[in-house]
């Protein structure tokens, strides 16, 4: 199956972002940490007198929720009845050719880089595609700085990664 273009990516994000923005979608930035402490409260009953945030976060969390779960269920459909490449994986191929076979090693790293990701975009004040795909459409400032952030730590450690001699 053909890839889309690059520019038809663009414009189908930069529909996707005036859907959301407007009153007719969900009047509100894409995100989706917020969904977190909102799944949280469902499963643990949290008490939201202690824990005044959820009171804060009751309409966010559930259309971040929603958008989750449609995000989740089209990847599926997508893998699974368009590009037919699903498949369950705990080590992907790039892993295994360039670090290891280890199934522990995949997980403990990915988790140390996505918290230290993750503690980041809290610090700029958003999480990591609230500020990639919301915050930059806007221009903000925090945003940026995440995004630029992000960027060069990614080509360090992709340089890194990759610096392997081919077999």
């Amino acid at each position: 199956m053909a890839r889309l273009p690059w520019w038809m990516g663009g414009i189908l994000m930069s529909l996707l972002l005036l859907m959301t923005f407007s009153i007719f979608g969900a009047d509100r930035p894409i995100g989706a940490s917020t969904y977190v402490p909102y799944f949280a409260d469902l499963i643990f009953d949290l008490d939201a007198d202690k824990y005044t945030y959820l009171k804060e976060i009751q309409n966010p969390g559930a259309w971040e929720g929603v958008m989750l779960t449609g995000a989740l269920f089209g990847g599926f459909v997508t893998s699974v009845f368009i590009t037919k490449s699903f498949r369950f994986s705990l080590v992907p191929t790039g892993w295994k050719k360039y670090k290891n076979n280890s199934v522990l090693s995949r997980l403990l790293w990915s988790f140390v880089a996505g918290f230290v990701m993750i503690i980041g975009a809290r610090l700029a004040g958003g999480c990591t595609s609230g500020h990639f795909m919301s915050g930059m459409s806007q221009m903000a400032i925090s945003s940026m700085i995440f995004g630029t952030v992000v960027m060069v730590a990614l080509l360090i450690t992709g340089k890194l990664f990759y610096n392997k001699e081919e077999k």
